[in-house]
């Protein structure tokens, strides 16, 4: 058998992979549709309601290093499924990059799945639109945001 010298991970040789693919160290926090019922000028709180904590961390896709003083809105419906200014959000990321959102379980309508609309701004990056969708039966999540550097 013919050493090398070194050896890689499985895990390793993925994130070589994939950063050679794209560039990023990181992946990309994938984008999703704004929808009709974003209003810029959400109030600044992390709280908005009770039975569901969502946190995560804002990152760089470069070299997955915390992003402070992101801005990250937020707005969904409530629990009877009807979007509304109690359940919008804005917090700002301390120097961790990270964040917190307690809020009420939002409720389903139509055909779409419980979800929170996510927007997140940061100087030197592109802004990122996105939605968490939550597992049903579940009441936290963790959801890392992953941001493009602007060229």
């Amino acid at each position: 058998m013919l050493s090398t010298g070194f050896a890689v991970s499985a895990g390793g040789a993925e994130t070589a992979v994939q950063q050679k693919a794209t560039g990023y160290l990181c992946q990309p926090t994938q984008e999703d549709e704004m929808g009709p019922f974003y209003r810029p000028g959400a109030p600044l709180r992390s709280q908005i309601g009770k039975g569901y904590l969502l946190t995560g961390t804002v990152k760089s896709a470069i070299d997955c290093s915390e992003i402070s003083a992101s801005l990250i809105e937020f707005w969904q419906t409530g629990p009877d499924g009807r979007y509304d200014d109690a359940h919008r959000a804005a917090v700002i990321t301390g120097e961790s990059g990270g964040y917190q959102l307690e809020t009420d379980i939002p409720g389903e309508y139509l055909t779409r799945p419980a979800h929170i609309h996510i927007r997140v701004s940061a100087p030197g990056f592109r802004t990122l639109v996105t939605q968490h969708y939550l597992r049903r039966g579940t009441t936290s999540s963790v959801f890392d945001l992953t941001l493009i550097p602007v060229p």
